[in-house]
Parts: C-alpha cells; structure tokens; sequence
C-alpha cells in the first residue's frame, strides 16, 4: 500500500493587519482554519490556492502578498487517517504550500454556499494571526505556528 502526503495549498487572508479564520461547518464546537484545499493533478500550488479560496469563502478580489516557497507537511491523527485510506493508498497527512493573499472586498463578497453539497465552513471571524495557531486543532498547530512566523511580518508591514 502506498503511503503518501496530500498535497494542498493553504491561504491566509488579511484585512487590515487581521486574518480571515474560518469555523468549520463539520464540527459541533467551533474548530477554526485558514481555508485549504488540495491540489489537483497537474494544478500549480498559486492556482490550487485561488481556486480552494474562491471554492470555500466567494472570494476572488485578493492581492497577492507571500508565499512560503517549500511545503509544510502535518501527521493526520489515526481517525483522519482512515477516512482518507483506500485499498491502494494510505494518506498520512498533508503537504501545504502557503500563501498570504490581501482582502480588497467587502465583508458581504464572503459566503460559504458556493457549493451547497460541500460547504466547509459555518462563520468566520478577523484575529489576530497569533491567534490562529491557538485556535487550530492540535496536529495542525506546528504548521499554523510557522505560518504565523512567516507572514508576521508582511502583515504587519501593510498600512
């Protein structure tokens, strides 16, 4: 069986020196993430990230800020795990390549029914960005804490 790492794009937001945190719609509690998603064969990481950010959130008037050239990768826990696992493939967890990206809309653009058959997210919120690797679930946390370490200073550098 092969055991492999999803790749994925993963997308930070920023609006005025806050990042879009978003609750996903699969859980009762409220489990916060930057929208993700992978990437589909023969897709570039930058194409994957605008196509996932406007699949999940509408959004589509962005400014590209940052990326993080080399990709992240995170273990999934063991139930994760078996929900991805198929007779020919085991995925132990996801290889992200990250990208800053600056709002330029509004608010309203936002809306998590582009697709009603595969809505990720219930409600969002704008943080801080050191909140989000306190609000991630824990196998996720490392990856969230290096993001924030990385696009600080972009986000910080707006004015």
């Amino acid at each position: 069986m092969l055991e492999i790492y999803r790749k994925s794009a993963g997308i930070v937001v920023t609006k005025q020196k806050k990042v879009l945190l978003c609750a996903r719609a699969d859980c009762n509690d409220m489990q916060w993430q930057f929208p993700q998603g992978g990437i589909e064969k023969n897709e570039i990481p930058f194409a994957a990230a605008i196509r996932e950010l406007r699949e999940e959130t509408a959004i589509t008037n962005v400014k590209l800020l940052a990326e993080i050239k080399q990709p992240l990768k995170y273990d999934f826990p063991p139930a994760v795990i078996k929900k991805f696992q198929t007779e020919n493939y085991r995925v132990l967890g996801q290889e992200q390549y990250w990208f800053l990206f600056e709002f330029l809309g509004e608010d309203s653009d936002i809306n998590f029914e582009t697709n009603p058959q595969e809505i990720e997210f219930k409600k969002f919120m704008w943080a801080d960005l050191c909140e989000a690797p306190q609000r991630i679930v824990a196998f996720k946390k490392e990856v969230y804490q290096r993001v924030a370490d990385e696009f600080h200073k972009y986000i910080e550098g707006i004015s």
